[in-house]
């Protein structure tokens, strides 16, 4: 059983970002989502768990996972219920895993991205640690009580918030440069997009008594400004 799994998606994938996760081996678990098998096949790193419906991975690349390797390969009918993303998190919840990274889940077309995005709520009402990854952003999902983002430790230069479907009431950030108190923030309106830490705090706080939201830590590409 591994505590960690990562997950590597079909979809953008930086190299440099990837290999750095993956290079990281200590109690972790590769599975590999249709697509994103391809990284993993260029790159001699060999999965735990093959998971997809193969309709965009080469045909030889997945025969060579078939009949050449040991590796698990759940192959599903393109016709389904549910995305290759979701059905490789729910494999890492079957596999006990308490920590997820999603790799290769943006990118590409917009819808499979908030399919993803949406898919971090199975994670979190079991209470696992889950979260998007690529070289721009890093996206989780929140709940009540205190969120801390902490200077030192910040991925980007700015962080957004939005709530998932349903207002959120007493929601307050703080040590930001625009904070919120007791404010109620409602669904389909961009007023927490690109907040950042005020330059007199060493941390944000995000609070509120119930609810959860999407947290999005973000950063510019490089060169731009």
């Amino acid at each position: 059983m591994s505590k960690r799994s990562i997950i590597v998606s079909g979809g953008e994938l930086c190299e440099a970002l990837t290999l750095s996760v993956l290079n990281d081996k200590q109690d972790r678990c590769v599975i590999a989502v249709d697509r994103g098998v391809e990284f993993l096949y260029y790159h001699q790193i060999m999965p735990d768990y093959i998971v997809g419906d193969f309709d965009s991975t080469k045909k030889e690349i997945r025969d060579y996972y078939k009949n050449e390797t040991n590796v698990p390969v759940r192959e599903y009918n393109p016709v389904k219920d549910a995305s290759d993303t979701e059905i490789a998190i729910r494999l890492a919840m079957t596999l006990g895993s308490r920590e997820l990274i999603i790799l290769g889940a943006t990118g590409g077309r917009i819808d499979h991205l908030w399919a993803n995005v949406q898919s971090l709520m199975i994670p979190f009402k079991a209470g696992i640690d889950a979260k998007i990854l690529d070289s721009q952003n890093l996206i989780t999902i929140i709940g009540d009580g205190e969120t801390r983002i902490k200077r030192g430790e910040a991925f980007g230069t700015y962080f957004s918030v939005f709530p998932l479907g349903e207002d959120v009431f007493g929601f307050n950030i703080s040590g930001a440069k625009y904070p919120l108190r007791n404010h109620t923030l409602t669904p389909y309106n961009s007023l927490c997009v690109s907040n950042q830490i005020a330059e007199d705090s060493d941390e944000a706080v995000i609070s509120f008594p119930s609810g959860r939201v999407i947290l999005m830590e973000t950063r510019d590409r490089e060169g731009e400004y």
